[in-house]
């Protein structure tokens, strides 16, 4: 009988649209932790998103995670539902890659690690960026809804009075990694109105 992995691990994925800064704030946040292995893969077009938003090469994403899959790699091991894992995460989610996930039209890694979780019945967490939504964005969401995804899109909150755009991206990291089961001290929880 072989042993499990030594840590729990998580595949983050990064798709193309805006607000690559919530990825990273997501993976800086599982290093710091050191509780969960993360593989990362990154698509084509996010590459590009991270350079034009958050001015740094990819590598510099890729940095902070344990483990880097090639987009283009559909053999790598979470390309499999015998890679045991937490389940996936992408965040940001774009368009594109949501209607890919929903239809299971699987063409790149991130979409067939996405596939996976959905077969294995393991979470996944979509946080959708886009707006204003079309029908076909929303009737996107219902599929992978339907599915087993979860749909998480990176909505602020203002209850935890955030002082800067990192702790809004922190606080919509924590909602993500509670979805997965994962503890962290992100952002402060509400505690009713006498908790003020």
């Amino acid at each position: 009988m072989s042993a499990g992995p030594a840590r729990p691990r998580l595949v983050v994925g990064i798709s193309g649209s805006s607000a690559p800064a919530l990825g990273r704030t997501l993976l800086a946040a599982l290093r710091e932790l050191g509780t969960v292995e993360t593989h990362l893969v990154i698509s084509r077009s996010a590459r590009r998103t991270i350079e034009l938003e958050l001015g740094v090469e990819p590598a510099a994403l890729e940095r902070l995670a344990d483990v880097v899959h090639d987009p283009d790699d559909v053999a790598a091991a979470i390309s499999s539902g015998s890679f045991r894992t937490l389940g996936m995460v992408v965040a940001p989610c774009s368009m594109r890659t949501l209607a890919a996930i929903a239809t299971g039209n699987t063409t790149d890694l991130l979409t067939r690690a996405a596939d996976v979780c959905l077969k294995e019945r393991r979470p996944l967490v979509l946080s959708a960026r886009e707006a204003p939504l079309s029908l076909v964005h929303i009737r996107n969401m219902e599929a992978a809804t339907l599915a087993g995804a979860t749909i998480l899109p990176p909505v602020v909150s203002f209850y935890h009075r955030p002082r800067s755009i990192e702790e809004l991206l922190e606080h919509i990291a924590g909602r993500i990694l509670d979805q997965v089961g994962i503890e962290h001290a992100l952002g402060r929880r509400w505690g009713g109105a006498s908790a003020r």
